[in-house]
């Protein structure tokens, strides 16, 4: 395992797969498959996208991780390979191998250049010294040996010193393909790509050492060595091995020797390394733990243990502070150190807190009469500084020395007091009787320029879990016990404030004010009044961020923000993949928050957004406009640029600030399908065409918007058939007929055109379309056109001209055409017969005929982005000048027609049209000239018709239309079933979700569309107007207005009861998937009831556990028949399953029955002690008299050999709850976890699967709990008035029974 210089780690298993992991996301990127066995170790190259590889295959393997294949395979070793690494300059493979030997191979040349053997047992490990030309090996013969190389180097340089040989060959271009053979002829070739020849110049033997020398051989472990590694600068090696045992070992040019020894393992130590920037040593072991050890003082500083799991490998990341350890289950990624900086924000300046390490080294030399050597020991020191950033003038000054918290131990967190220029700083050890809080007094005079800051002598150090300003001169501080008190400056105690119970976290929230964090809520608590203002569902909130005014926190989970108010009330919650690490608001109000890759944007009502990619975290302070100001890790101050410019926009179009809306739409790049998908999903389209370029995206959101003229103007730039289509389906629905005839003409649908000229009472055009089909020989629409236009003779002729006489002579002879018939009659053999009762058909009238215009609307006030011109050269026409762009006059209509077989209607000339302005010039015109009247001036009459607006616009406006009733119910009710009878579907699932966890809602669709038809009832109104809908209301008589009106309900609870009984009635006759189907049904509709009373309420509970009883007892019996009865193994199990049955809460004559199936189940197998148990249960119950007899007779035969021949899992004398999916028991005291809807038990490992037994909610879902009746709602608010009221020591009893009504 090894892990990259970017954001992946990789791991081998044990199947012979090594996968690819980004370690930010938890993602799998990338699986290589191609090793025959295990793979036991892998290396990134540090430049090259390569990684090595070596397995049980004896193959040793190089991979390119970008072309997602293996370049080739190195071949030589005899037995399975245990490590392997790429060298950090040169390029060189090392291999270490179960057959004894340590290889060097060039990765370029594909040879091997070196055998270094010597061990005479399985070398375990093998390691390049970071910067000199070193090898170290570990050896199950417990001995580490420390190989000197530079002869090698010298010998692949040839002819040159050590560092002119290692130069020459680190300058080779990695991936370039150049073999050393071909340069130098001395070396030798090798086959298969695989290390075998001697080691001298020019003919190497094998199991030679050649250049490699062994310069140090380590011995002092009793057992095997497993592993053994380099420190990066200085002159030391750890190991560990199967003795328990870590060793650290000091080296010189001329001797090696041991240190000292770490103990604390129990079991063998799998693997060691030197922390690569710390003085630490981490160690891993298959006792399952992985411990820190302090390497000056070697002694073990922390401990991370697995239950289950033993530690095999470990690998730090090049540059971050973090590790990978493998185990049993698979691999892990930590950090040893809490890396999130303290800081605090006070107007515009930034403190935080910041570490200065030192290293000093003391040497001392020991002489004797046998040995002389020196010795080395360096020291770590670290200075902690508090430092104050100006971010105006981004001065960023050491104000004071802290002191130090330990090892390991960075500050939790920082908080400042600008009244009394103080902080508290809160160090949280692993160890929480450990943690303390210092309280500071901070210099005002800043030190000079070259003088260092002054020591923390006045501080005041106390031990306490969290500390936080509640007042000018007070904080308040948690401690251990999670007991908060009051202090003041002199960090005396004032005040003891009682909390409610399980608080386990404190957070600022203004003076005088708490925010109290319990496993699954924030509570809001007055430190004066002594009791909770507010709750809120947020579980296990970590950081909480207020805005500028403390009106609105943020409250940062591990993977969730939920936005709060003053209130405690929600106002939108979010979740993340990956983790939320800090946050801040913005002057406008819009939560600016970071993950481990990305900075973010939140509005508080739910909207959330990606500014830009991080490639390391940092922590937000503050945010000015376009800068982000930020820490990272170190932690240093960085300034970072963003586009605020989507968040704005969105921001501004919330709060309907339309002007700005429009200045950044015509100013700002705001491009991509998720603006445009967020302004559909907002409703407002019509923004969207101010800079959508793309003419099919802005012609389906003219569509939406209802805009007919943007849309014919895309239209003609796509020139689409389905365009056209579409287009004409909107455009008849907004009545644009003109728009509509545009459409058809363009796609050539000339029946759809003939049936638009018959409705909208054109019969001009009608008829021309009549020719154009009959010069067309279109003889079926020239016959409808004739039917249409009711033009007998034209039908006659169409008939006529298809050779259909008999049809024609019936036709003419019908509607009296005397000639007609008298010229076709001589043409017909037989006679034609008429109904006497015939009539004639005519077209029918027009309801509304308008010619080339619109049909008429109702004339609406345009809104702010309507009447703003539209880009991409919208059409600025009204609906007539729309028509009179398309159309023309009729002259232009005929070109047009007559280009596309449409013929020509020269026939069709206006009789009696005169010239315009003819008979005006001949007769002088009307004599309207009203100039000279002279009338009374004190008239006084209305500038205007009846009717017309004030202004003079002289058009109509509707009032607004009243809300139906259904509005309110989702309103006024938190109960599902309202929420669905409203039609809201979507807040009636949200409500389902959160409190009986519904996942999967597609069983319920039946169920809502059913109970939302039932509310509503029609009655016919007007003639030719719909039907009219009424709401019969639940409530009618109680209801004093209308909006107190809750809606008649569909599902009750006794209809619920009557399906329970049909599905006990189906059990009795064993018809159980028929009953399993009922029993889910009522499982559904439960939390789709309305009840009135608590006597209700608790039947709708009884009803779903009865439910749940039935349900895993059939199911578990069915999957028992589907079992096979050859095996033992499946006797065993189908006997297991039918004692587990017999344990479901039934009623008393379905328990008979699977105890009698459990009897004669047991007494066949020959399981008598259990075959008497279930017969004794049976007895107590009353069976009838002939089952009772055969019970007796059982129980007198087992009774005579009371053994059991199967063992099963199973034990009567054990309360237990069955695994709903595995069907296993289990016993009380086990963890478990239930569904949240039926309540059905399952094992922890099922958490998040979909539940078995009703089919819809998430296993181990976190649900506030099923919601039937308001007085369950009620109940809760009024036990919160009663907090209110009473006050004092009651808060805490309060919530207690809050809490535990809720559980």
């Amino acid at each position: 395992m090894a892990s990259s210089d970017e954001l992946f780690v990789r791991y081998s298993l044990h199947s012979g797969v090594i996968q690819l992991w980004d370690y930010r996301m938890c993602s799998l990127v990338d699986k290589f498959d191609d090793h025959e066995g295990p793979v036991r170790s892998v290396c990134f190259h540090e430049q090259q996208p390569l990684f090595v590889s070596g397995g049980d295959d004896y193959k040793i393997k190089v991979w390119n991780y970008k072309l997602r294949r293996c370049l080739f395979t190195l071949l030589g070793h005899l037995d399975y390979i245990r490590t392997v690494e790429f060298h950090q300059d040169y390029p060189w493979i090392l291999s270490a191998s179960d057959d004894q030997t340590i290889r060097l191979w060039n990765w370029q040349s594909r040879q091997c250049v070196s055998i270094l053997t010597g061990h005479n047992h399985y070398v375990m490990c093998a390691r390049f010294h970071p910067s000199q030309d070193l090898i170290v090996s570990a050896s199950l013969d417990s001995s580490v040996r420390v190989w000197d190389i530079s002869g090698i180097v010298a010998t692949a340089g040839l002819g040159g010193n050590s560092s002119q040989g290692g130069l020459r060959s680190k300058n080779v271009a990695p991936g370039l393909g150049s073999s050393l053979l071909d340069e130098h002829p001395s070396l030798p070739h090798q086959f298969s790509g695989g290390g075998g020849g001697s080691h001298n110049r020019t003919t190497p033997e094998l199991f030679s050492s050649g250049d490699a020398v062994v310069k140090h051989v380590l011995e002092g472990h009793d057992r095997g060595v497993n592993w053994a590694a380099f420190h990066k600068t200085l002159p030391l090696l750890i190991s560990g091995s199967d003795d328990r045992l870590v060793k650290l070992w000091r080296m010189s040019e001329t001797k090696a020797w041991e240190v000292d020894t770490c103990r604390g393992h129990y079991n063998n130590v799998s693997c060691v390394m030197f922390h690569p920037r710390q003085e630490l040593i981490l160690t891993n072991s298959e006792d399952k733990s992985i411990r820190v050890w302090d390497m000056s003082k070697r002694v073990c500083l922390h401990t991370f243990r697995r239950d289950h799991d033993r530690f095999w490998v470990m690998a730090a990341h090049p540059t971050l502070n973090l590790f990978a350890a493998g185990h049993d289950s698979g691999m892990m990624v930590f950090k040893l150190e809490r890396e999130r900086p303290a800081y605090a924000l006070n107007g515009n300046l930034l403190y935080y807190i910041k570490e200065r390490s030192e290293h000093t080294s003391h040497r001392s030399e020991h002489t004797s009469h046998r040995s002389e050597h020196t010795s080395h020991r360096s020291e770590h020191t670290s200075h902690r500084f508090l430092r104050r950033l100006d971010l105006t003038k981004n001065k960023d000054v050491a104000v004071m020395q802290l002191r130090g918290g330990g090892r390991m131990t960075p500050p939790y967190s920082l908080s400042y007091n600008p009244a009394e220029n103080s902080v508290l700083v809160t160090t949280r050890h692993h160890n929480t009787d450990n943690s303390c809080y210092d309280l500071y007094q901070v210099p005002k005079d800043e030190p000079s320029g070259g003088s260092s800051p002054p020591d923390s002598t006045d501080s005041k150090r106390s031990p306490g879990f969290t500390a936080v300003w509640v007042a000018r001169n007070r904080f308040a501080v948690m401690d251990k016990h999670h007991q908060v008190v009051i202090k003041n400056l002199q960090n005396e105690v004032t005040k003891k404030v009682a909390l409610p119970s399980g608080v386990d976290e404190i957070f600022y929230a203004g003076t005088g004010m708490l925010l109290l964090r319990d496993p699954d809520t924030m509570s809001l608590f007055d430190i004066q009044q002594k009791r909770v203002l507010g709750t809120a569902r947020v579980a296990k909130c970590r950081y909480v961020v207020w805005n500028n005014n403390l009106s609105i926190a943020a409250m940062l989970c591990k993977h969730n923000i939920t936005i709060l108010n003053r209130k405690m009330e929600r106002l939108c919650s979010f979740t993340e993949t990956s983790r939320v690490k800090s946050g801040t608001w913005d002057d406008s109000g819009v939560l600016i928050y970071t993950t481990s890759n990305h900075i973010k944007y939140a509005l508080t009502n739910g909207d959330t957004g990606i500014i830009r990619t991080l490639d390391l975290p940092v922590y937000l302070t503050r945010v000015q406009g376009n800068s982000v100001y930020c820490l990272d890790r170190e932690p240093g101050p960085r300034v970072m640029t963003i586009d605020p410019t989507e968040y704005k926009f969105k921001l501004a179009l919330v709060q309907r600030k339309y002007d700005e809306v429009l200045q950044m739409v015509r100013g700002a790049k705001l491009v991509g399908q998720s603006i445009i998908a967020y302004l559909q999903k907002k409703g407002y389209p019509e923004v969207a065409l101010h800079f959508v370029k793309d003419e099919r995206t802005r012609f389906l959101l003219a569509l939406e918007c209802g805009n007919v003229d943007v849309a014919l103007e895309a239209a003609k730039a796509l020139d689409d058939k389905a365009c056209w289509e579409k287009l004409a389906e909107h455009a008849l629905m907004h009545g644009n007929h003109p728009v509509v005839e545009y459409c058809f003409q363009q796609t050539k649908n000339y029946d759809k055109l003939s049936f638009l000229y018959l409705i909208t009472g054109n019969l001009a055009k009608l008829k021309r379309m009549m020719k154009i089909n009959e010069i067309r020989k279109d003889y079926e629409g020239w016959y409808t056109n004739a039917l249409f236009l009711g033009d007998v003779n034209e039908r006659v002729r169409v008939l006529k001209s298809l050779g259909r006489t008999q049809l024609a002579l019936l036709t003419a002879k019908t509607h009296g055409l005397e000639q007609e018939v008298e010229s076709l009659a001589s043409n017909c053999d037989n006679e034609v017969e008429v109904n006497p009762d015939a009539i004639l058909l005519q077209p029918p009238v027009p309801v509304y005929s308008s010619g080339d215009a619109p049909w008429p609307a109702l004339t609406k006030a345009k809104g702010f982005f309507d009447s703003a011109p539209v880009a991409a050269g919208a059409s600025k026409a009204t609906a007539s000048g729309t028509a009179a762009a398309i159309f023309g006059d009729d002259a232009d209509l005929d070109a047009a027609a007559a280009g596309d077989g449409w013929g020509d209607d020269s026939d069709e000339e206006v009789v009696g049209a005169a010239p315009a302005g003819g008979a005006e010039k001949a007769e002088g015109g009307w004599d309207v000239d009203d100039d000279d009247l002279e009338l009374p001036p004190d008239l006084d009459v209305a500038a205007g018709p009846a009717g017309a607006a004030a202004d003079g616009s002289g058009y109509y406006v509707p009032p607004p239309r009243a809300p139906p009733p259904s509005q309110t119910w989702s309103q006024r009710s938190q109960l599902a079933i309202d929420h669905v009878i409203a039609g809201s579907f979507e807040s009636a699932a949200r409500l389902l979700n959160q409190q009986v966890g519904v996942v999967n809602f597609e069983p319920y669709r039946a169920l809502f569309l059913a109970s939302c038809a039932h509310s509503r009832t029609s009655f016919p109104g007007a003639a030719g107007l719909p039907s009219l809908l009424a709401y019969p209301a639940r409530n009618w008589r109680a209801a004093q207005q209308q909006k107190e009106q809750l809606p008649v309900l569909g599902l009750t609870l006794q209809s619920c009861m009557d399906k329970l009984k049909e599905a006990s009635q189906l059990t009795t006759v064993a018809k159980f998937s028929e009953a399993v189907e009922q029993f889910q049904n009522v499982l559904l509709c439960t939390p789709l009831l309305a009840l009135d009373t608590r006597q209700e309420v608790t039947e709708a509970q009884n009803l779903v556990r009865i439910c749940k009883e039935y349900l895993v007892g059939i199911q578990m019996e069915l999957q028992r028949k589907g079992l096979g009865k050859t095996s033992a193994e499946e006797l065993k199990r189908s006997l297991e399953m039918a004692a587990y049955f017999t344990h479901c809460d039934l009623q008393p004559g379905h328990q008979i029955l699977t105890l009698r199936t459990a009897v004669n189940l047991a007494f066949k197998l020959k399981n008598y002690k259990m075959a008497m148990s279930f017969g004794r249960r049976l007895m107590n119950l009353g069976p009838r008299p002939e089952v009772a007899q055969t019970i007796r007779k059982v129980i007198q035969a087992s009774e005579k050999n009371p053994v059991d021949t199967i063992e099963v899992q199973y034990d009567e004398h054990n309360p237990f709850n069955i695994c709903a999916i595995s069907y296993v028991p289990i016993y009380r005291g086990k963890p478990e976890v239930t569904c949240p809807l039926c309540g059905a038990s399952y094992l922890p490992e099922h958490s998040g699967k979909l539940c078995r037994v009703c089919a819809v909610a998430e296993i181990g879902k976190d649900c506030i709990g099923m919601r039937v009746s308001p007085l369950q709602f009620r109940y809760l608010s009024n036990m919160e008035e009663i907090g209110v009221i009473l006050g004092g020591d009651l808060s805490m009893m309060t919530s207690n029974v809050l809490g535990s009504y809720r559980n």
